[in-house]
């Protein structure tokens, strides 16, 4: 099977200055080029970014691109999240990523409003049937503030039962972590479309700190070789090009229906990632 047979997704984080917001024109302009299924764009908890993730749907949608906006629920009231939805199919958005979202630093169990995202799951397809096709995540290495694997997993098919449409992973180094998600997901009668997340791999530093937070593995044999490279950013980035696309030509060989793409909003690497595939 070929790549260009799978569409791709792509995910952005707004920006908060113009010169992000032409910058980001830009890369969307070059990674159009592979026929995307949608752009999707972060939203912080709480609203925090609620301007820049509006302004890059907008943008986006004027690109004749399909937008995805993420919609984290923590904290809010439905009220609000019903006002916001209609904002957006007023703007021509159908498809919606759910998500739970961080709890903002100091509300605790006394916090109102939605407190996880198969709620918000349910109430979308509550208020607006099939108006949006809803994604959702899931953790193949398990979120890291589950309680246990088998805990995440039941999060993940509540999250199915109460009407997701598809889901993105958290990023992986691990194919097998990836099958033997989807292994266990099925085997709970869950059959709707998981997506693989891709992260590339630009500076290492920076990558060992963001996994930490997120619970995404960085196997041994490559956090060893990438620190052995220290600052030779060259060495580095071949490494990681050549084992993120073997992952990427696995996933897809065996039966992954598409990849998403964490950009970090550049194009340079993710590009190169999407012609070594065959797009």
């Amino acid at each position: 099977m070929t790549g260009s047979q799978k569409k791709l997704s792509f995910e952005f984080f707004p920006t908060r200055t113009p010169e992000g917001r032409a910058k980001q024109v830009i890369t969307r302009k070059q990674l159009s080029q592979y026929n995307p299924e949608f752009f999707s764009c972060t939203s912080g908890a709480g609203g925090s970014t609620k301007e820049g993730t509006l302004q890059a749907i907008t943008d986006i949608l004027s690109e004749g691109v399909a937008a995805a906006p993420h919609l984290p629920c923590v904290g809010m009231q439905p009220a609000e999240i019903i006002e916001l939805l209609q904002q957006y199919k007023e703007m021509g958005v159908r498809h919606i990523v759910a998500l739970r979202g961080d709890i903002p630093s100091g509300m605790g169990s006394g916090m109102s409003g939605l407190r996880y995202a198969n709620e918000l799951v349910e109430l979308i397809k509550t208020e607006f049937g099939s108006d949006f096709h809803v994604e959702v995540a899931a953790y193949p290495e398990y979120h890291p503030q589950a309680r246990s694997a088998e805990d995440d997993l039941n999060n993940f098919v509540r999250k199915a039962r109460a009407g997701a449409d598809s889901a993105i992973t958290q990023y992986s180094y691990n194919a097998d972590a990836y099958f033997r998600f989807v292994d266990d997901a099925r085997g709970r009668g869950v059959e709707i479309p998981i997506v693989p997340g891709i992260m590339p791999i630009a500076s290492f530093s920076k990558l060992a700190r963001f996994s930490d937070t997120c619970g995404a593995e960085i196997p041994r044999w490559l956090r060893l070789k990438l620190q052995s490279y220290a600052d030779d950013t060259a060495a580095i980035k071949a490494l990681a090009l050549d084992v993120v696309t073997e992952m990427c030509e696995r996933l897809l060989r065996e039966g992954a229906p598409s990849l998403h793409f964490y950009t970090l909003n550049q194009a340079g690497l993710v590009s190169t990632i999407c012609q070594r595939l065959g797009y």
